[in-house]
């Protein structure tokens, strides 16, 4: 399974281009799934539902499951989070994975930046960011797209495609 990830500083955009990214190669026919990562707190369950009650009640895993979806809930209980590599196991099969987030691993990465930005950029110091999307002219000594050219971004990321 091919992995690319979407880096950058909070409200650079991250959400944005990995969902066009996303669009743009399950609409050229491809499989795709995806990982968020998230640094606060995360429940997509809400008190009082019975799959709530169920995690509550100390089930590990819970799986909620629909006429059009279906969603695995499981509890770590202190244990430690989840790697990359670990979440990126649990999913099926696909042509392609989005991670956005996990800045820190060292899977292929993309990071968006904006000009206005109080950071610095994450590409000095990350080998594994292999371009930019970005604002203005980065001085990246890699692919620099500008920040609304999914189309581009997403010839490059096929282009990597691993064997």
């Amino acid at each position: 399974m091919n992995v690319i990830g979407i880096v950058g500083w909070k409200n650079s955009g991250k959400t944005t281009l990995a969902s066009a990214v996303i669009h743009e190669l399950s609409s050229r026919g491809l499989t795709v799934n995806a990982i968020k990562h998230a640094h606060h707190l995360v429940d997509i369950d809400q008190p009082g539902t019975d799959s709530y009650k169920h995690r509550e009640a100390g089930a590990q895993e819970v799986i909620l499951a629909g006429g059009q979806r279906f969603a695995i809930m499981h509890e770590l209980r202190g244990a430690r989070e989840p790697t990359l590599d670990e979440l990126l196991a649990r999913l099926c099969p696909c042509d392609w994975v989005v991670v956005e987030g996990f800045k820190t691993n060292a899977h292929p990465k993309i990071e968006v930046h904006r000009q206005d930005s109080s950071h610095a950029p994450l590409y000095p110091q990350d080998p594994s960011i292999v371009a930019v999307a970005a604002d203005y002219a980065a001085d990246f000594p890699g692919p620099v797209f500008d920040i609304n050219d999914v189309t581009g971004i997403t010839d490059f990321i096929l282009k990597r495609e691993q064997p």
